[in-house]
């Protein structure tokens, strides 16, 4: 009787487990476009905008729409709604659905590698929230990058998380601050950012998130991507089938604002799971 028991529990471990697995592999999406066929899988996790995104694909809001901006060793972006209607040589890039996605930053598990499929938005001078735009999206190419070169950016996310870590502390002190200033004394001051120093220097021991992981490091040395990218953008789905066609779509001539000379239209984006 144990042992029947024993099998019926695993039974169950088993089909969960298949299914939990099912559920992570997240919607697929396939784009029929003018050069070829592309085809996403949304990531699960980043639930805000893989609804988005099904949702506008459902309701058909990406067919017809232009690749309207691509660089070649960068990425390929599209869905401005004016693009569908764009006479030719038109200032691309600002259309929009009337609202925005909170960011959903899943790193280091979701990166700028190649393939990745991401969140285009506004800059940090408008957008400080880093909140995505409602519809636009941007599919990475990149480029490889050697150790040294991988050093060399986490040195400079380091210094930013630097930056962050102190101005976030000296934020929370002004009143201390502009009393020190008032009294012209520079030995308070002193001692107030040295205390606030020390303070950064143990949060920076235990927060590791400018160091690549492993598999990232793999990644941009091996396939390439745009790691200077990471942390500032929602990564919310990659390519599954159809990287050639990027990289195609990527090399092509372009013009101003670097959008193509011969148009690359969306024919048709579907929901295939």
């Amino acid at each position: 009787m144990r042992k029947y028991i024993f099998i019926f529990f695993m039974s169950i471990v088993i089909i969960s487990d298949s299914c939990a697995v099912q559920k992570n592999k997240g919607t697929k999406v396939r784009f029929e476009t003018t050069c070829g066929e592309i085809t996403v899988r949304l990531y699960s996790e980043t639930v805000k905008h893989h609804d988005n995104f099904v949702k506008l694909v459902n309701e058909g809001f990406y067919n017809g729409v232009l690749f309207h901006r691509v660089i070649a060793g960068f990425m390929i972006q599209g869905g401005d709604p004016d693009s569908k209607t764009a006479k030719a040589g038109a200032d691309l890039g600002s259309g929009d659905v009337g609202y925005t996605i909170p960011a959903e930053f899943n790193y280091p598990v979701y990166y700028h590698k190649r393939g990745a499929l991401c969140a285009a938005r506004e800059a940090d001078e408008s957008n400080p929230l880093k909140a995505s735009s409602g519809c636009q999206f941007y599919i990475v190419v990149g480029k490889t990058f050697s150790d040294s070169s991988l050093d060399s950016l986490e040195t400079v996310n380091k210094n930013k998380l630097q930056g962050k870590l102190f101005q976030e502390i000296v934020d929370k002190k002004q009143r201390e601050v502009k009393k020190y200033r008032k009294e012209h004394n520079q030995i308070k001051l002193d001692a107030l950012r040295d205390s606030v120093l020390e303070v950064v220097k143990v949060k920076m021991e235990k927060n590791t998130t400018y160091k690549f992981t492993e598999q990232q490091r793999s990644d941009y040395k091996t396939i390439g991507g745009t790691p200077h990218l990471d942390g500032e953008y929602t990564v919310f789905g990659e390519v599954t089938e159809g990287l050639d066609i990027v990289e195609k779509i990527s090399i092509v001539k372009t013009g101003p604002n670097d959008r193509p000379i011969v148009d690359i239209k969306v024919i048709k984006a579907e929901v295939l799971n």
